[in-house]
């Protein structure tokens, strides 16, 4: 019996189809989603938490089912599997169709949330009723179109972390730092929230808090309705919103200075655990062009700018004038915000400007210019932050940041552009990590450039766009801002090339000495580094 051979590998075996228990948990799977679609319209269920109850757990068995089956009987270790001949995994007419569906869906639930059935006055109606049990259950209200995503955000983190940990079994690093993203989303994200709404009650109120989104990714977290219920909290609310200014000023940098921005990218953040868990089967998908590392560079930093300068103008706008009653006033708070952003800038350009490369430098000094020019402006004229009232810088940066590129873009997308696109190109929380991993963290991956067979693997599987390879050739110390040390390039590297480690910040960029085989003294160079 004859076959098509669509693997070009002189060794490898054709793509596969899937076997009869994958087909069972795929018609599992989407039989859940179809009562879920059947709920959005308007198809009523007399019994919600009997009908939500087999969607769910239809959706999370299809998926845990087909994991298992595909994986199972397969020896531990990573095989391309045809991902390039796939339709779903090389932006084939499957790929296009998910695409397109999760980004209707994304639009209907930021735009159009009347469409799933809230209702701001009586009963709601469809989807979100679907949900409703599940919602009072937890906080005691009825359900909104942010708890039916975060409930679905939460199942698929957790059904396909259980789908990464089959495949990545081999590896305890995977292992380890996948369960910790389903812990966080699971607990910091969804249910904590939703337990501290149901503890409010007359004359108490706590604000709906994820504790791990911090603020430039949370921007929201200090306009002004926000820090009053915060201090309408009490001591509970002050302690959050000290603990939400400690988070960027404290614990950030600590963290990315002992492990990199990986502590927070890859192993708390839930856009990095969706892309990390649903967002698996596309990491190669991210463009590898040095054309898109430029357009990444400028695009990220832009973003945070827009972010800095807008958050500086919504806080300004409810600070009072007079000193006598306000400790801090709109002119020091400008002129603190000022003089911080010079310090930081002089300080990275005098102790690290060798690191910079030389757009870098120019880039950040071009940034500084205008975000001082701003605010000078705005001090002695009076014109307003970056021309705009303060509620339109929020609602602009909300709309076109917060919805387009980081929901409808970002997640929609991750079948044509990989799985992070919006952790690449978009998010201000990425790009103030990768500053600081990249001048002051100990966090590289070191590499052993005299047993590269230039395989590629690690180059493919990069869902950051960095040829890991290059760096691996020459045996270089793989330190970039973008890096979110999944470690996916150690993990189906076949020779043990690379390495995350957190050493000293001594010659931890070194481009000079690398170890290419038998060219260098490996002995000589270690007396070298111990010196």
């Amino acid at each position: 019996m004859s076959r098509i051979e669509h693997n070009m590998s002189l060794t490898g075996d054709a793509p596969k189809s899937i076997n009869t228990q994958q087909k069972i948990a795929s018609l599992l799977g989407v039989s859940g989603l179809i009562i879920l679609l059947l709920a959005s319209l308007n198809v009523s269920f007399p019994n919600k938490t009997l009908w939500l109850s087999i969607a769910l757990l239809s959706i999370i068995g299809g998926i845990v089912w087909f994991a298992q089956a595909a994986y199972s009987g397969t020896h531990p270790g990573i095989k391309n599997d045809g991902v390039w001949f796939k339709s779903m995994s090389n932006r084939g007419y499957l790929a296009w169709l998910a695409g397109i569906s999760l980004t209707g869906f994304y639009v209907i639930l930021y735009f159009f949330p009347e469409y799933l059935g809230l209702r701001e006055e009586g009963d709601n109606v469809g989807l979100i009723a679907l949900f409703d049990p599940l919602s009072k259950l937890l906080s005691g209200e009825p359900a909104s179109q942010w708890f039916v995503y975060g409930t679905l955000y939460t199942i698929a983190i957790t059904a396909f972390g259980v789908k990464f940990l089959w495949k990545y079994r081999h590896n305890r690093y995977e292992k380890i730092r996948t369960y910790s993203v389903m812990f966080f989303q699971t607990s910091f994200a969804f249910l904590i929230p939703e337990f501290m709404a149901r503890l409010n009650g007359e004359g108490f109120s706590l604000p709906y808090y994820d504790l791990k989104n911090i603020w430039p990714l949370n921007y929201y977290n200090f306009e002004q309705y926000r820090v009053d219920e915060f201090i309408s909290a009490g001591t509970i609310g002050i302690a959050l919103l000290l603990f939400g200014i400690a988070s960027i000023f404290i614990i950030t940098p600590i963290l990315t200075y002992k492990y990199g921005k990986r502590w927070y990218c890859s192993w708390v953040c839930g856009c990095g655990g969706l892309a990390e868990t649903a967002g698996d089967p596309y990491r190669h998908l991210s463009d590898k062009s040095q054309f898109a590392w430029r357009v990444e560079r400028w695009v990220v930093h832009s973003v945070l700018v827009f972010v800095v300068v807008m958050t500086t103008a919504v806080v300004y706008s409810y600070l009072g004038d007079d000193p006598s009653k306000y400790w801090l006033t709109r002119d020091s708070f400008l002129i603190g915000v000022g003089v911080f952003l010079t310090l930081l800038f002089a300080g990275i350009w005098y102790f690290k400007r060798e690191e910079l490369e030389k757009d870098a430098r120019y880039g950040a000094i071009g940034y500084l210019v205008i975000i001082l020019a701003l605010i000078g402006l705005h001090y002695f004229s009076g014109v307003n932050l970056f021309l705009f009232n303060a509620e339109s810088l929020r609602a602009t940066y909300g709309f076109l940041i917060g919805a387009i590129f980081s929901g409808v873009i970002g997640t929609g997308f991750y079948p044509i552009f990989g799985n992070r696109v919006w952790c690449r190109f978009g998010c201000p929380m990425a790009a103030v990590l990768g500053m600081q991993q990249r001048l002051f963290s100990k966090f590289r991956i070191t590499t052993n450039g005299g047993q590269c067979i230039s395989c590629g693997n690690c180059s493919t599987y990069c869902e950051m766009g960095i040829d890991v390879r290059a760096y691996a050739q020459k045996g270089q110390n793989i330190v970039r801002s973008s890096c979110v040390g999944c470690g996916i390039c150690s993990a189906v590297c076949p020779r043990g090339v690379l390495k995350l480690e957190n050493g000293s910040p001594k010659n931890r960029i070194d481009s000079e000495e690398g170890v290419l085989g038998d060219n260098v003294d490996l002995l000589d160079l270690i007396k070298q580094k111990t010196k």
